[in-house]
């Protein structure tokens, strides 16, 4: 089987996946705040639309947001759940009936990557559960490791996490590598899964991704304000063992796998979904949400011209009132 290219090569994966249901095709524009609070320039040698500018955007907007104070009325709890033998750390806050779980992006944890959503979104409406992938944030040990279906693992250990505190049926926030989990997890758990909203996520690792990886590869290229978020989080020795091993499985998914992340659980996602498509995403081809799009049932997807990869970060009010929508309207449905 050749490797992935492009959707077009791709299509040939997907000869043998037959779809019962019709596809909404639903795709909305929306315009992007044009608030300068968080819209501050870098002085950085690598251009606006590389892979390392959208690293040091979300690296600086996630310093910027562990250093926001938290709303007093909010009280966000940190709690761990023994999951598949190991201790999972997560964050809960709100007492709405209706649940929803946050799941980060590659190295993050829900501290770094859902401080807005944790704060920002309804405490009456739903009770939010953002969860450290184990490896992850304060989810150690055991240390990080990195089989090649390592984001299988941290889809059981989502679901695992949810039906231990009693959630049978829930919806989740999914960015970056936890958008490509929590697709696994929906695909092979339609029956507990109300809706899902996913951005920055791929199904497939291609040529054009690797070459993608590569120029982020190298930390000796990342200027400090990138690294120093992770290297607080996690110092400096674990954070480079982390980030090497994550660009290593990106090899193996590629090499071992024909590239293929997810692909074959994207007809099996029965759940109303919207797909937020950052425009501007360096990290994320635009071939990747076009292919979601056409092959997850019931997806609508929402372009946000001026998102990059950390959309829900800059724009956090305005994505956190487009999810909240989304949520309401699939949530009173099931009632």
């Amino acid at each position: 089987m050749a490797r992935f290219s492009s959707c077009h090569r791709l299509g040939t994966l997907f000869k043998h996946i037959s779809h019962n249901s019709q596809h909404l095709k639903a795709e909305t524009n929306i315009k992007s705040s044009s608030s300068r609070s968080m819209h501050t320039f870098l002085a950085v040698a690598q251009t606006r639309g590389s892979p390392l500018f959208d690293l040091e955007e979300r690296c600086k907007l996630t310093s910027i947001t562990r250093n926001l104070s938290r709303p007093s009325a909010r009280h966000i709890s940190s709690l761990k759940q023994r999951v598949n033998g190991i201790d999972i750390h997560y964050e809960k806050t709100g007492e709405g009936d209706h649940p929803v779980l946050l799941m980060p992006g590659a190295l993050g944890c829900a501290r770094t990557d859902f401080e807005h959503q944790l704060n920002g979104l309804s405490r009456e409406k739903y009770t939010i559960i953002a969860m450290d992938p184990r490896g992850y944030g304060k989810s150690r040990p055991p240390d990080r490791d990195w089989p090649v279906n390592f984001l299988q693992r941290d889809a059981e250990d989502a679901a695992a996490l949810m039906k231990a505190l009693s959630f049978p049926r829930y919806s989740i926030l999914g960015w970056s590598d936890g958008a490509n989990s929590t697709m696994i997890l929906s695909g092979a758990n339609p029956g507990n899964v109300i809706s899902l909203v996913i951005w920055g996520g791929n199904s497939y690792v291609s040529d054009h991704d690797m070459k993608l990886y590569k120029a982020i590869e190298n930390l000796e290229k990342w200027s400090p304000r990138m690294k120093q978020p992770f290297v607080d989080l996690y110092g400096e020795e674990y954070f480079q063992r982390m980030w090497a091993g994550w660009c290593n499985v990106q090899r193996e998914i590629f090499n071992k796998r024909n590239g293929d992340i997810c692909i074959g659980s994207l007809p099996n996602i029965k759940c109303s979904t919207l797909l937020v498509n950052g425009v501007k995403d360096a990290l994320v081809p635009q071939e990747q949400p076009l292919f979601l799009q056409k092959h997850i049932v019931n997806c609508r997807m929402v372009n946000w011209p001026e998102g990059k990869h950390n959309l829900h970060i800059r724009y956090s009010k305005e994505f956190n009132a487009l999810a909240e929508e989304f949520l309401d309207k699939e949530f009173s449905q099931q009632l």
